[in-house]
């Protein structure tokens, strides 16, 4: 009796251990069918966040010159494109926004800009413009902060505000993502030091973002733009340098692209922010270079 009780005992045992190798053979299989598209979008977020780029450097790297590594000496826009990038940047990232329009509907341009938040970026340029923006009473309007920021004020008690080697520095930030390098060139009189592009496949990618937009992933509707999307196409045409992302299109491609980018131009900023989800600031600043 004894031996029986045994013997189904151990039968019990083995018919459970038996079910539990099973489910775990079928855990395993499972895993690895899970496996190589997890780690594709694990790769695809690690990807992401070694070359994410702020609006500054996007439009920047849309505007050096490949080889040379630098900018056109005939671009006088990109300097306050810059500045309206950052504080684009900083509106997407919660840090800043628009006071309240108040009952007597103020425009875009008439607002003021005020900090939401000062937890810092970890950027030290978006940083120091955050800074100045949470330290200045009374708050100024989009159109003021996009000239103190540049250095384009009269008022010498202002000069403070003004953001230094703005290209420099993004450009340096780009050689530490592994985007850009760094070389001394020869101009008969003086030497520059110069950033020529090391990494083809983030430039060609962050084309191809532009270019897409306008083309293939084209809505016709603001609203449904991604808001950084939509924020680089207004920013690298006022900073002339969205020409640069088109050049490669064919003609038709081209005439097409450049239509696309007309209809948003045209677009009314005070309307547009009106409307859900749009980000009220984002559009001050569009309105502060279209007007």
């Amino acid at each position: 009796m004894t031996s029986l009780t045994q013997r189904s005992s151990g039968l019990v045992q083995r018919r459970t251990e038996a079910s539990r190798n099973a489910a775990a053979d079928k855990e395993r299989g499972s895993d690895d069918e899970d496996y190589e598209p997890r780690q594709e979008e694990e790769d695809e977020k690690g990807d992401s966040k070694e070359t994410r780029l702020t609006l500054m450097e996007e439009v920047l790297l849309l505007g050096l010159k490949d080889r040379e590594g630098y900018t056109s000496f005939w671009n006088d826009c990109i300097s306050s494109g810059l500045r309206g990038c950052m504080l684009i940047e900083l509106a997407l990232r919660g840090r800043l926004q628009l006071e309240a329009c108040g009952m007597r509907r103020k425009s875009l341009l008439a607002r003021k800009v005020i900090c939401k938040s000062a937890a810092p970026t970890g950027d030290m340029l978006l940083d120091e413009a955050l800074k100045h923006v949470k330290d200045t009473q009374p708050p100024e309007t989009v159109q003021s902060w996009i000239e103190l920021l540049s250095g384009e004020t009269w008022n010498p008690l202002k000069l403070h505000y003004q953001l230094r080697n703005v290209r420099e520095r993004l450009a340096k930030n780009l050689v530490e993502k592994g985007v850009l390098t760094t070389e001394k060139q020869n101009f008969l009189l003086f030497d520059m030091t110069t950033h020529p592009l090391t990494n083809d496949t983030i430039k060609q990618r962050l084309v191809k973002k532009v270019q897409e937009s306008v083309l293939d992933k084209w809505v016709n509707d603001p609203g449904r733009f991604d808001k950084r999307v939509l924020a680089l196409i207004f920013l690298a045409h006022s900073s002339d340098v969205l020409e640069n992302a088109f050049a490669p299109l064919l003609d038709e491609q081209y005439d097409l692209a450049m239509k696309r980018v007309r209809l948003l131009l045209d677009l009314e900023p005070e309307a547009e922010s009106t409307k859900a989800n749009a980000n009220e600031l984002l559009w001050a600043v569009v309105a502060a270079f279209t007007k």
